[in-house]
């Protein structure tokens, strides 16, 4: 299925030469991990790591969405989602449609919100996104806002050491468990704040209020490590290579 002209970006050609280089088969470290822990820190049941291809949009880390691995390009909502430099937000699909894309999907899925980020490589072109989608209506808060582009840097990272580890043919099996620490911790962190959040009778009682705030600074913390040791990772990579 080609590609709907609307949906094609300024600098498609120099976007899909971009996108050739993570491209690579293979499982990349923690992609599993790392969307699922997105999905945690936005409580939404779905969250996405996607390649926009030539005609397709495939999904290189998935939490929570029943599809394909890839799907056309022409119904996805990631691929409007790359057209602009900043995030990409329906708080209802309902009330609010994307017109540029068949709604086909959308529909069948039953999705309701959609926030997406684009991945921006070192030279500017967009190859993907980082999405957080439910199947209820609602609103990012300011800081959200600001963590999904944070985020979406880690997404690129993680991409970036697949690509090296692809290259190389080879591993940093001693890095590895930092990582995993550093996730399965803000994990099981996240889960107890959310816990405590659901016994209070309201989002703004004092409580409440502290739980949220504990919960953002797990999200910069934990942004904040998955940077330094990812930066670290390909450092070693690109020396070793």
């Amino acid at each position: 299925m080609n590609t709907p002209s609307h949906l094609l970006s300024s600098n498609e050609p120099q976007r899909l030469a971009a996108l050739q280089a993570y491209q690579v088969s293979g499982d990349a470290p923690f992609f599993d991990e790392f969307v699922r822990l997105t999905g945690k820190l936005f409580q939404v049941p779905i969250a996405l790591v996607s390649l926009v291809e030539a005609d397709t949009v495939w999904f290189r880390g998935n939490a929570g969405l029943d599809a394909p691995a890839r799907v056309p390009r022409s119904v996805s909502l990631c691929s409007a989602a790359i057209l602009s430099d900043e995030a990409t937000v329906f708080e209802d699909l309902h009330q609010q449609p994307c017109s540029l894309v068949a709604p086909t999907a959308v529909e069948a899925l039953g999705l309701r919100f959609y926030a997406g980020y684009p991945l921006h490589t070192s030279s500017g072109e967009a190859v993907g996104t980082l999405c957080v989608i439910d199947r209820q209506p609602r609103t990012l808060a300011p800081e959200e806002l600001a963590l999904l582009p944070q985020l979406a840097a880690v997404a690129l990272q993680l991409l970036d050491v697949q690509v090296e580890l692809a290259r190389q043919r080879g591993t940093l099996a001693s890095l590895w468990p930092d990582i995993y620490q550093a996730i399965a911790g803000s994990l099981s962190r996240l889960d107890t704040l959310v816990g405590l959040a659901q016994w209070e009778e309201s989002p703004d009682t004092p409580a409440a209020r502290a739980y949220q705030a504990s919960r953002r600074e797990e999200a910069s913390l934990l942004v904040s490590t998955l940077q330094q040791q990812l930066a670290q990772a390909l450092r070693q990579l690109r020396a070793a290579g």
